[in-house]
């Protein structure tokens, strides 16, 4: 199935908008696991064993693995991903942005390796950067756009010529010309609601991806008022909050609450709109 049908599916077999990060850090991990990163997959296949009835998607950040030199157990993660919960897509987030045969390898890492349904990109080095990942049949590709943290609008809120900001800009292309496949979509932060709703306006159909829920502080239902239509789906992204929200045996049991609770409050302000 393409991207956007899995993410369709999930969505609605779960009743859920909502994505759990994984973002492993051992020093978080709960008892004799706290500091110990041949224990990060796991940690996350706990948490995914707990939360993939709750969820439309999982988004392991690579570097979180990369660093512990941990490489093999996201595979590990990504093939008990596909056991476990076959119909829930993955969003690898690596954010990459290169060109020509780098921009091929770093396709083959995401979805040869890693087995990624959609991985994130920069768009900074243009449409060249972005082509060589449109080859892998029914794959996502997720823009950057108007990204969660303060520091973005450094380039991002940056005036165009063409009377644009930048972000608009790229929701533009990704919304039309880029969308060779049809299987892009946008990464806007929910620590900017009236920004995800003028991408929204800009690009109606495309999936976006919103993190900054939860520990970042971005407010659930408002980030759902602004993003979400019939025809446009969102990805809602929460990961300490559901990874680290119980420190003790029970931990996966914790994060079920919180997933519970977040994907709850988000199917009550899309019952709202």
């Amino acid at each position: 199935m393409r991207f956007t049908d899995t993410l369709a599916a999930a969505t609605a077999r779960n009743g859920s908008m909502l994505c759990v990060g994984l973002d492993p850090e051992p020093a978080k991990f709960p008892g004799a696991w706290k500091n110990d990163p041949a224990r990060i997959a796991d940690f996350c296949a706990a948490i995914v064993d707990a939360t993939k009835d709750l969820v439309c998607a999982y988004k392991p950040q690579v570097a979180y693995f990369a660093a512990q030199r941990a490489e093999d157990q996201l595979e590990r993660l990504m093939a008990h991903i596909r056991r476990v919960a076959p119909g829930v897509p993955v969003i690898l987030d690596a954010k990459r942005g290169d060109i020509g045969s780098t921009a091929e390898q770093y396709a083959r890492e995401a979805f040869e390796r890693y087995q990624a349904d959609a991985v994130t990109l920069s768009p900074f080095m243009g449409f060249d950067s972005i082509e060589p990942f449109l080859r892998w049949d029914g794959r996502g590709v997720i823009l950057l756009c108007r990204t969660s943290n303060a520091g973005g609008s450094d380039l991002q809120a940056q005036r165009l010529a063409s009377g644009d900001l930048l972000y608009e800009h790229i929701a533009r292309l990704a919304a039309g010309a880029w969308n060779r496949t049809g299987q892009l979509g946008l990464v806007v932060g929910a620590t900017f609601p009236d920004e995800i709703a003028r991408v929204r306006a800009l690009a109606p159909t495309l999936p976006l991806l919103i993190p900054g829920v939860g520990a970042q502080g971005g407010d659930a239902a408002a980030t759902v008022r602004a993003g979400w239509r019939a025809s446009g789906p969102i990805v809602v992204n929460s990961s300490r909050a559901v990874l680290y929200a119980g420190s003790g045996e029970d931990f996966a049991a914790a994060a079920r609450r919180v997933a519970l609770a977040t994907r709850d409050t988000l199917q009550r302000a899309r019952d709202g709109c």
